[in-house]
C-alpha cells in the first residue's frame, strides 16, 4: 500500500488526466483519448483513496475527506464537460466547474501535511 499512497504517483496520474483532458477537449473525435483518460481516472481513485486511508492517521479526517469530494468532484466535471462537448451542447459551465473543483482539490491537497510544501 505504501506504492500507491504515494504523493508523487497521485500527482502524476492526475497531471496525466489533466494533459489527456486538453487534448480530449481539442480533437474533433476524442474516443481513442477518452478511453484512455477514463483509465486514468481509475488510477486517480486508486492512489486518491489510498492516500486518503494514510491520512485517516493524521487526525485530519474531514479536510482529507473534503479534498476527496473535491477530487471526484473534477472527475465528474471533466467526464461532463467531454460528454457534452462529444454531444455538441455547450459546456462551457462545466469547464469552468472543473477548475474551480480543481484549485480546491489542489490547494487543499497542497495544504493538508501529506502534500508537498512550496515554501519550505
Amino acid at each position: 500500500m505504501d506504492f500507491l499512497a504515494s504523493t508523487h504517483l497521485h500527482i502524476t496520474t492526475w497531471v496525466i488526466a489533466l494533459i489527456l483532458f486538453f487534448v480530449a477537449l481539442a480533437t474533433a473525435k476524442p474516443k481513442v483519448v477518452h478511453m484512455i483518460l477514463r483509465l486514468d481516472y481509475l488510477l486517480i481513485l486508486i492512489t486518491g483513496i489510498a492516500l486518503f486511508i494514510d491520512g485517516m492517521a493524521l487526525d485530519m479526517g474531514m479536510l482529507y475527506g473534503l479534498k476527496l469530494i473535491a477530487g471526484l468532484l473534477v472527475i465528474a466535471m471533466m467526464e461532463m464537460t467531454l460528454v457534452k462537448k462529444s454531444k455538441g451542447k455547450p459546456y462551457t459551465t462545466f469547464l469552468i466547474l472543473v477548475f474551480v473543483f480543481f484549485f480546491i482539490a489542489l490547494f487543499l491537497g497542497f495544504k493538508l501535511p501529506m502534500g508537498i510544501n512550496f515554501l519550505a
